[in-house]
């Protein structure tokens, strides 16, 4: 009896260490380089990534979104700033943050240098072999494409999710005219035309059907120092881009709508397209579906188990 008491003990001991392996070995490594000094729902991103147990975050990188009409002279410093603040009130000491450039790239092959530039490198290159690097760009491109200027190598070694422009999924008609794209262009243009590059696009045109309630959502949020802050960055924000809803009573959550994808795959569908035809002819995969409804459960169930630990 004792011996088989042992041997249960040994085999329950193997089960737990095998499952912790293969969590381990699945999370995805990932960046998330974000223009979040501009707008709210990139907040929430952030929030939905942190403490994801398949998610691996390895830094936040700020991006520049200087075509705004609140931009300073440095956006993506305002976006690093925010994040430090945001780190704090998410109590999350050991997460890396770094600045971005704060101009868009002027040339194709000329790259902007960063810290974020450097880190996006540095992280690439210490990827195991046969896992990748993801990078959720939820602003303009200018970081990862430098990165890539400046170190082509590391191209087969990364994954790139992108909200942004427009796209019909019937036609496959594109639309570059839409704010993340418009920050870089030239960025936007290098990645799409980089062979090779795994490059997966949450569209505007997809993401813009997860809409959070104003009413619902600061209920949610509750009465806690993040909550609290969220709240009024969501009242005190001037929506320059429309008239539309002047009371802010919704918010579309662009952003959201890809970090909840990315975690939970079965939320979403993405389809193989061909890229714009002024672009180089290749494969890459955009979504053209979202469960907003299971998108915002998944979310406040998410919040809660934060606020709560």
């Amino acid at each position: 009896m004792f011996f088989k008491k042992i041997f249960c003990v040994i085999i329950l001991g193997l089960t737990v260490s095998n499952t912790y392996s293969q969590n381990i070995n699945n999370e995805t490594y990932m960046i998330i380089d974000t223009d979040s000094a501009n707008e709210i729902d990139d907040l929430f991103a952030i929030i939905r990534s942190i403490n994801e147990p398949k998610f691996k975050i390895l830094g936040v990188t700020a991006s520049q979104f200087h075509s705004s009409p609140y931009a300073s002279k440095n956006t993506a410093l305002e976006s690093y700033k925010l994040n430090k603040l945001f780190k704090r009130l998410l109590k999350k000491n050991d997460l890396v943050l770094k600045a971005g450039s704060p101009e868009p790239m002027s040339k194709t092959k000329r790259s902007k240098p960063s810290e974020a530039t450097k880190f996006i490198i540095n992280q690439a290159k210490l990827i195991p072999a046969g896992k990748k690097l993801h990078i959720v760009i939820l602003g303009s491109c200018t970081n990862t494409a430098s990165a890539i200027v400046h170190e082509p190598k590391i191209v087969s070694k990364l994954k790139i999710s992108y909200v942004g422009f427009w796209h019909n999924p019937l036609t496959n008609e594109y639309d570059k005219n839409e704010f993340n794209t418009r920050n870089d262009s030239i960025a936007t243009n290098f990645l799409l035309d980089k062979e090779g590059l795994d490059f997966n696009v949450m569209s505007a045109s997809v993401s813009k059907n997860l809409i959070f309630n104003k009413n619902e959502t600061f209920k949610n949020l509750g009465n806690n120092k993040l909550g609290n802050f969220i709240k009024k960055r969501w009242n005190n924000y001037k929506r320059w881009w429309t008239s539309e809803d002047p009371e802010k009573r919704k918010w579309i959550m662009w952003d959201l709508a890809l970090i909840e994808a990315i975690a939970n795959p079965e939320f979403s569908k993405i389809n193989t397209f061909k890229t714009p035809p002024q672009n180089l002819e290749r494969n890459i995969k955009i979504y053209t579906y979202i469960d907003s409804t299971n998108m915002k459960i998944d979310f406040w169930r998410h919040y809660n188990k934060l606020m709560n630990n």
